[in-house]
């Protein structure tokens, strides 16, 4: 397996769907079965960073350390080839999510890449939120949640944020 110019994996902390248990956690099993990407365990971040639900139940972490709560997920290490899956999956190269760094609670310094809402709109998803953040992605936030494949075909991901940010109803309402 070739992973960085050095032959280490990158860590990725996971917060939403790619956890154990919910709809994207498939990519993960996929990874852990072809050496790709090994479960390293339960963190929380260092610093509060707002965890919210957007169009279809998605979670999104917003790039507005301080505000919010301390994130509960999941950490992996992760090959190139793993990572590269995980950038297509989150919409890096489409202005989706941004991968950035976080730090992460641990009793050594527990540096991460995490996937972030990307900083055109994240604001915006922080307001139509009402300003709560969440701790944790868990079953009760992701009641509603539709698979990729069910949602309308016909507009990108970045329409469907548009479009939900604009609306008059508040994500909370749909929970």
């Amino acid at each position: 397996m070739v992973d960085d110019e050095k032959g280490r994996r990158r860590r990725v902390f996971t917060y939403g769907t790619l956890k154990r248990g919910f709809w994207n956690h498939s990519l993960m099993q996929e990874l852990m079965r072809s050496g790709d990407a090994v479960f390293l365990g339960n963190y929380r971040s260092e610093e509060k960073y707002p965890l919210v639900c957007g169009p279809y139940r998605v979670p999104f972490l917003l790039n507005l350390p301080g505000l919010g709560q301390r994130v509960m997920g999941e950490l992996y290490a992760v090959s190139s080839h793993g990572l590269a899956r995980m950038d297509e999956l989150e919409g890096t190269s489409r202005g989706h999510y941004e991968r950035l760094p976080i730090k992460l609670e641990a009793e050594e310094e527990a540096a991460a890449n995490a996937y972030f809402a990307h900083s055109s709109y994240a604001m915006e998803l922080w307001i139509k939120n009402g300003r709560m953040g969440l701790s944790t992605y868990s079953e009760k936030e992701a009641r509603g949640y539709v698979k990729r494949q069910d949602r309308p075909q016909h507009l990108t991901f970045l329409d469907h944020i548009h479009l939900f940010l604009s609306s008059s109803s508040s994500s909370s309402s749909s929970s």
